[in-house]
């Protein structure tokens, strides 16, 4: 059976745009579901029986690893770590020079937000002097203080710094961009008139890419470096422009080069209603028509996806930039079912198996487009997979792609797809995943969140791990890192699919992401994720400090981490006890982050949004960071670091607290007022003392179930 809406959705909102016929596409997806859910559930059960030989043996041989051989051999023996394949490299085409050829930030927004998914779009450009004066990238102590009116000593400090930027990406051959008094163009090259009446060019003149408006007098000169676009918007009028020297009002970075609108970790959609509303979202950003009105103090605005750049070139000739972020589907993992269709059983269906169907249908939409707001210019659409185990899953996955293709009549290898090194299988079975996907892949990517707490959940019977943050400095966390990069480079990755990092999880904290976000582009990652179009614009600067492809070219040849590395368990050392405090104030930590995301989730429909940690500092939550917390508490639950009563009394302290916390939230509902009728609260005792019955530690099956109780109070009520 289907849903009625969904039927509605696709025949009435979204096959009028398609060349497809509703009487025959219906049967062939139903053709689709009866094929592919029977593997998906055998996979399903694959791991589960997998992580019950796994759990067995820890049992056994419990504590750190003491023979690391015997452990590899078993793994082995029991299919969970493959022998490695021959060398190869991928095979992938028609990937977007986004994907290929440039390096840069990436954005992360739930595609169930349509102002949010906009904000993200419209990312690729953002302006430098507005990421500067509102963050802590620049002082705000003293005389340095933003406030309601504009700060001009502040300003002062933005435009050194970003004169400094311009040098050192875009020196000039003699002086610096703080002298310039005047960008002009004559006989194609880029001329500044220096303030001591000299003038001079850029050191590299190629450097130069365009201008808008007259090229004696233009209104904004185009740069690039290292494949990314900087604009100089000169105006002597406006009020920074007119107090400049040489007239320069903003400069915009080209930032966020792609974004994955997000179906699933920082998306709560857990119903028919839910999900039509995130395909709706899809299918206006793939036909270009995507608005949101919002209100700001009173005053009501809207917002739609901005149109490409048009410039003259260095000779005049006129070209155009995209305006926007290349897009990203993240469909959701293979564990989820649907109501969205229900077998002749009344079973829920694999809800990827939906995504992926829906995804591509109106994908297609804009592979056919001519309004002038296509996302691919390469005829493709672009799928990240998540919490994929092996390559079998990367296997299954691909063959879902191409009889999706088959279905739709397009190209092979059309649906291209991105795949989530964040599942312990994949990681240390990585070559094999990218080989099960050569012909389309176009993205590995690090997700230490969701890696951290799969490697907690496979490893909970071996043993009491680290506190959280010191799991983050072990062993195989680095090993991870590295062989993410040395892996994708010896595959070919480099030139033809992003190798990714992941997220910068504190978007308040622009300064230390500065300091230390700087190290991705450094180690070999194309992309990196960011929490904001802000952080975008920050970001982008690491990549014009460091061409990624010299460090490719650096690195090539180079060994990955061994595997023994990788598969080191961060457990405490033997007869190590953290003391009573130390104790107490790891279960402080994890179970005020897990109640400050969960009672939102529940109660609030909000699936990713900053949450305040337990010294206030707000960090941006989502199922990866609540797996994490939850699988933690469990696992020292289990080893008898804590005790039951110790938990849930420090899971009643931490409910005031989150309340207090978002006391002037609105639409939030208070835990304490009535701890068992709280449907948040309850769902997080669920999410710690039944972790044992969660598939592979993931949070969706009780965040649904408490969600959805959540929604039918309402309509009730």
């Amino acid at each position: 059976m289907i849903s009625e809406d969904f039927v509605n959705f696709i025949n009435n909102e979204v096959l009028p745009h398609t060349n497809f016929d509703e009487d025959k596409l219906w049967p062939q997806i139903i053709s689709l579901i009866e094929e592919f859910s029977p593997r998906n559930r055998a996979l399903l059960e694959k791991r589960l029986q997998l992580q019950k030989k796994i759990d067995e043996w820890h049992c056994i041989n419990p504590g750190p690893i003491q023979d690391m051989e015997a452990y590899k051999t078993f793994l082995q023996d029991i299919g969970y770590l493959l022998p490695n394949c021959e060398d190869f490299t991928i095979a992938t085409t028609n990937a977007d020079p986004e994907i290929a050829s440039i390096a840069g930030p990436q954005l992360v927004v739930p595609l169930k937000n349509a102002r949010f998914a906009l904000n993200a779009a419209n990312a690729r450009w953002g302006s430098l002097y507005d990421a500067l004066y509102g963050t802590d990238v620049i002082d705000r102590s003293g005389d340095l203080a933003p406030g309601q009116d504009y700060n001009a000593a502040r300003g002062d400090r933005v435009i050194s710094y970003a004169r400094e930027f311009l040098d050192q990406a875009f020196p000039l051959a003699q002086g610096t961009h703080n002298d310039a008094a005047c960008y002009h163009v004559n006989d194609g090259q880029l001329v500044i008139d220096m303030i001591d009446g000299q003038q001079c060019q850029l050191q590299q003149a190629e450097k130069f890419a365009g201008f808008v408006g007259d090229a004696a007098s233009p209104t904004s000169i185009l740069l690039r470096n290292n494949g990314l676009h900087v604009e100089l918007q000169v105006d002597h009028e406006a009020l920074i422009g007119k107090q400049d020297t040489a007239g320069i009002n903003d400069i915009h970075i080209e930032a966020a080069i792609s974004t994955i609108m997000d179906c699933e970790d920082s998306v709560a959609a857990v119903d028919p209603e839910d999900k039509i509303e995130v395909y709706r979202n899809w299918l206006g950003l793939m036909q270009g028509k995507l608005t949101a009105n919002f209100d700001k103090a009173g005053r009501v605005f809207s917002r739609e996806l901005a149109a490409d750049r048009k410039y003259s070139g260095p000779t005049g000739k006129e070209f155009s930039l995209p305006g926007r972020s290349l897009l990203f589907n993240r469909n959701v993992g293979l564990l989820m079912t649907t109501t969205l269709v229900t077998d002749e059983t009344g079973q829920e269906v694999p809800e990827n198996i939906i995504d992926a169907v829906v995804t591509a249908v109106i994908g297609s939409i804009d592979l056919a487009s001519e309004t002038g707001y296509n996302n691919s210019r390469y005829d493709s659409i672009y799928i990240v997979k998540p919490k994929l185990h092996g390559p079998e899953e990367v296997e299954f996955t691909c063959d879902l792609f191409g009889r999706i293709e088959s279905m739709l009549d397009l190209p092979s290898n059309t649906l291209k797809l991105g795949i989530m090194d964040e599942e312990r299988r994949t990681s240390v079975n990585l070559k094999q995943c990218i080989k099960a996907a050569a012909e389309r892949l176009v993205f590995i990517n690090t997700g230490f969140l969701d890696r951290t707490g799969d490697e907690i959940h496979t490893s909970m019977h071996a043993g009491a791990f680290l506190p959280k943050n010191d799991i983050k400095q072990q062993t195989w966390i680095k090993a991870y890192e590295n062989r993410n990069v040395a892996i994708g480079l010896a595959c070919g990755l480099s030139g033809h699919a992003q190798i990714g990092k992941g997220m910068w999880a504190m978007p308040d904290e622009m300064q230390q992401m500065m300091q230390q976000k700087s190290q991705h582009p450094a180690v070999g990652a194309t992309t990196a994720w960011i929490p904001s179009p802000t952080a975008a614009v920050l970001h982008a600067l690491h990549y014009h400090q460091q061409d990624v492809y010299s460090v490719h070219r650096e690195l090539a040849g180079k060994p990955p981490a061994p595997i023994e590395e990788l598969i080191t368990l961060p457990l405490l050392a033997a007869g190590e006890v953290p003391s009573k405090e130390e104790i107490q104030r790891e279960l402080n930590n994890n179970i005020q982050g897990i109640l400050g995301y969960v009672a939102r989730w529940v109660e609030m429909g909000i699936g990713c949004s900053k949450v305040p940690d337990i010294n206030n500092v707000e960090l941006m939550e989502d199922r990866a960071t609540l797996r994490i917390s939850a699988k933690h508490v469990a696992n020292w639950l289990l080893h008898g670091l804590c005790n039951k009563n110790q938990v849930l009394e420090t899971m009643k302290t931490m409910a005031a607290v989150v309340d207090q916390q978002n006391d002037n939230t609105e639409g939030y509902v208070p835990m304490t007022a009535n701890l068992d009728n709280s449907l948040g609260f309850q769902a997080a005792l669920e999410l710690v003392f039944d972790s044992a019955s969660l598939p592979n530690g993931y949070t969706e099956p009780p965040l649904h179930k408490f969600r959805q109780q959540a929604k039918q109070r309402r309509q009730q009520s």
